[in-house]
This record gives structure tokens, sequence and C-alpha cells, in this order.
């Protein structure tokens, strides 16, 4: 293609739970048009949860054709680069497509064969110690036993689709699959390729996969990509991906990163313990360690970060802004008696319903546990609840209850990561949909006794990622220079007067936990 100076363009791709979000940015950030298109997930008995890859390209295509037409802007195009989930699977046959649905970040089915690839004595925490040891010492952490990563997907399949395991060419994350679909070419992002856990990573400069972990795992090396940078140029689309995308050909693909590490970029928090808060589907607490450690205790390790030569940490939260896409369900259901869609602006009433209760919604607690526990427990069993209802309570306590809930949430993460890194993070950049809601941005900045800032333009984060992703890649930018161009739209400081109050809340909403897991636990075993 050529340094050609009027392709000035990124073509960045949000690919998350609920849809594809494309943007067309400048090569520092800054948005010049967005569409979205939303994907099916379908929730299966057992634990799974499935979509199908076939709608994502449906929906890339889509989006990116809308907004090429809107802006005018094809022809400045100089790179694409995805963001995309961590952690969601795709069996890829030697054809190059998928053989069959992805298993996304929320399946868990996997969990059986991760506790049998893991166990071993003596145990700890489940986990035998012989085990144990060389997962932590090569790649920082290892397998959840919730069944949610990379692996335990692999493994689901293995046991469960034999059949579709054998005639499997690759597995991929599903960027890389998406990548693969534009270039025609297999690669795996160093750093998205970590929840596999079979990647050596104690030389961040040269991560590199390890034979005894792939056996420990119980996979076959030659159904692994080969390993790539995130500033890597994968290579350019296809004549195919470039007419369906309705883009000139020569376009460049930058490999990339997944949604955690794509975010911290857009976030603006690139520097050494900067950290950002995400509140979508799923909320994590991150930032980047210039340090490898290990709390196997809660889950937190250090792991590849986009960023070449650094590691981040992050405890992330399974339900976050996907409460309220719960009480959207539950308030105004879709069925054949019902059968319009809820209103358009059904997240603003809820907003507005939320501002009608104080702090601390009259007493009511909610626990948003609505898909099990990733961190800073890894348990898939606990189940969310609305707590201390009295008939003196109305929506608008159940609605705030529900912000406060995953705030709580989100301080109980909060407690972990900063004993991680060793210092108090004074300030979060707060990103995702959630981060919309100036209500709720106030409501992170009591209940965790920080200062948020309100990261600009905050859905789009991550595809504001991508792009300053792709221009490092090119050379246009430094990530040095990500915090002097992402933009603060608003800061939120604690109110004092409100401490003690979200005090005693967040050891209520311990207990809660401390009290009801064993129950949470013979409730929802497989078989009861």
């Amino acid at each position: 293609m050529g340094e050609d100076s009027s392709r000035d363009l990124v073509l960045a791709v949000d690919h998350g739970t609920s849809g594809i979000k494309t943007s067309i940015m400048t090569m520092r950030g800054e948005s010049q048009g967005f569409d979205f298109e939303p994907t099916p997930l379908h929730l299966l008995p057992n634990g799974g949860a499935e979509q199908d890859p076939d709608d994502w390209w449906a929906a890339l295509v889509a989006t990116t054709r809308r907004l090429l037409d809107r802006t005018g802007t094809a022809d400045r195009i100089a790179a694409l680069c995805v963001s995309s989930t961590f952690s969601t699977t795709v069996a890829v046959g030697a054809d190059g497509r998928n053989l069959g649905p992805a298993l996304t970040w929320m399946d868990s089915r996997g969990a059986p064969y991760i506790r049998q690839a893991v166990s071993g004595f003596p145990s700890i925490m489940g986990y035998g110690l012989a085990k144990m040891l060389p997962w932590i010492r090569k790649t920082g952490g290892g397998p959840q036993l919730s069944g949610k990563d990379d692996i335990a997907h692999v493994l689901f399949w293995k046991h469960e689709r034999p059949e579709l395991y054998r005639q499997a060419a690759v597995f991929l994350g599903s960027k890389d699959f998406l990548n693969l679909r534009l270039t025609g070419k297999v690669a795996g992002g160093a750093d998205s390729m970590t929840l596999f856990w079979v990647t050596d990573t104690r030389d961040i400069g040269h991560i590199k996969y390890d034979d005894g972990l792939i056996r420990m795992a119980g996979l076959d090396r030659a159904k692994l990509p080969p390993l790539r940078s995130s500033v890597d140029v994968l290579g350019t689309l296809t004549a195919g991906a470039a007419s369906e995308l309705g883009l000139p050909p020569g376009v460049k693909v930058v490999v990339g990163s997944a949604d955690h590490q794509s975010a911290g970029v857009g976030s603006g928090a690139t520097l050494d313990f900067a950290g950002h808060l995400y509140i979508g589907t799923s909320s994590w607490i991150q930032c980047i360690v210039p340090f490898k450690k290990t709390d196997p205790f809660h889950s937190i390790a250090s792991i590849p970060s986009a960023i070449p030569g650094r590691y981040y940490c992050v405890n992330e939260q399974d339900i976050a802004g996907g409460a309220l896409n719960f009480l959207v369900k539950i308030l105004w259901p879709q069925n054949a008696l019902r059968p319009e869609p809820p209103p358009p602006d059904a997240f603003s009433r809820l907003d507005a319903a939320a501002a009608a209760s104080p702090p601390g919604a009259h007493g009511v607690i909610f626990t948003p546990w609505l898909n099990g526990e990733r961190t800073p427990v890894d348990d898939p069993y606990l189940r969310a609840g609305f707590h201390n209802l009295s008939l003196g309570n109305d929506a608008p306590d159940l609605v705030r209850a529900a912000l406060e809930g995953v705030a709580l949430n989100s301080r109980w993460a909060l407690k972990y990561v900063e004993r991680f890194i060793g210092r108090r993070m004074d300030a979060l950049n707060i990103i995702g949909g959630g981060a919309q809601s100036d209500l709720w941005c106030r409501i992170f900045a009591d209940v965790l006794g920080r200062e948020i800032r309100q990261v600009q333009d905050p859905m789009q984060a991550n595809a504001r990622g991508a792009a300053l992703i792709a221009a490092v890649a090119l050379g246009k930018i430094s990530f040095g220079d990500v915090p002097g161009l992402v933009k603060i739209k608003a800061t939120y400081q604690p109110d004092p007067a409100l401490r003690g109050l979200y005090d005693r809340r967040f050891q209520d909403f311990l207990e809660i936990y401390r009290k009801n897991r064993a129950l949470y636990r013979r409730l929802n075993r497989k078989g009861d």
C-alpha cells in the first residue's frame, strides 16, 4: 500500500458480547463515526453460552458498510484493528471457517475437565501442587476452575464433541478468528492467547508456547496458532473481505488485542500503576504493572498486555451492566402476550428511577452474581439477589441497589488489585457503556472512595484502544503518547459524608457472600 498520506484513518472494531461496535478513528483516537449491530447470545443448560461467528461477520460487514456510506471515508482507511472478547473460543476447520458455534467467556461447561486437568496430591484450592507451581511460575497464573477460560472450552470440545475436536485445524480466540476472516492468515496474539494457559510469559519480550504446559493441559500443539505481537501488521484485507466490507484493497490489518487490553489503551491508563474501571456486560479493574507476580488466592496475576514488554493485572467480574440488561428483561418482558420490545430509552428510565432513591437504596442490597463469579472469588455457583426487601421499597430502590451492588462488587475487586500492586490507586478512569451514566459514576466514586474520571465517549474506549494500537503499529504514535490523547469528560470526587454508609454496606455485602456461598453451591450443583 505504501505510505499514502491520504489514508489517515483506522477502522476500529469493538466486538463485545452484545454485538459489533465499529468506529472510524483518527490516528490520535478521535471518533469520526460509530455504528452498532447486535448479535444473539444463546444460553444453554449446564452453563452453556454460545454465539455464531457468522453473526459476528455479518454484523461487522453491516456496521462497516453503513458507516462508510454515512462518512464517505472508505478511501481514507489505512488500517483495520479488532478488539474482541477475551476467552471466547472458536474451533476452526482446515478451510478457515468455524466448525460450529463459539463458546463465549460465559460458558462454563468445561469446568469438570479443567478440574481433572489440574488435580493432584497434595491439593490446594482444587489444584495439585505439582501442577500449580509450573503454571504459576511460567504463566503467572493458571486455569480457573469455573471453566470459563479458552483452555476449558477446548477441553469441553475434546471430551464432549470429539468429532469437532478432531476436525479442528486450529483453536482461536474471537479476535484472532475475525483477523483470519479478514486476512486469510492464522495467528494468535501473544497477549490474547493468555487464557489458553500454555504460554511461557517469564520473558515478557519473548512469549512462547511451553510444551510441558501443553501436555499438562491435554491439548495438541499442532492445533495452536503461531504467536504474534499486538502491534504487528498481520497482512492486508483479502480481496473478498475488502469487497464485502466496501473497503479498497491494501488496507492493513493489525493483530490488535483482546477487550481488556484494548480497553486499557483506550482508557488512557497506559502508564505503570494507572488504573481503569470498565463497566460493560462484565466489569473489571485493571492496571499496567512493571513486574511479574501472582496472587493465586484471588485469581490475580501479571499477564501480557497490549503494550509489548509490559504486564497488566486485572480483577474481572462476570456481570455488571448485564444486571441492567436483566432488569430491562424483567421490567419489560417480551413474550407472546407482550410482543413489543423494551422502549428504546429503557436504560435512561432506569437511570432516572435510580436517581429517585437515596444513597443506600433504603436498605436494599443487590448481589450481582447472575452468572457466578470469576474474581476475587472463582465460584460458578454464586447467584444474584435483592436482599433486605420490605413492603416500603419500590422500583427506584431496586434499580439504585443494582447500581450500588455492582459498585460494591468492584470495591471487592479493587481491594485485591491494590494489595497486589502494593499501593492505592487514587484515581480510576471509567469506560464502557455504564460510564455513560453520570449517576453511576457518582455512585462508583462514593462506594469505592476514589476519584472517578469519566472518559469522553466511554462506549468507544475499546475501539479507541484498537485504533491507537493500530497507530502505534503504523509508527504514527507511541504508547507513551496515549495518556495525553484520551480526553476526560468529568471528574467525580467521593462524598465524605457517605463514607460510613458505604463502609457498612460493603461489610454487609461480604457477609451475604460468606453466609450464603454454601447454600448457593447446594442449590446450583449439576444434578440438583
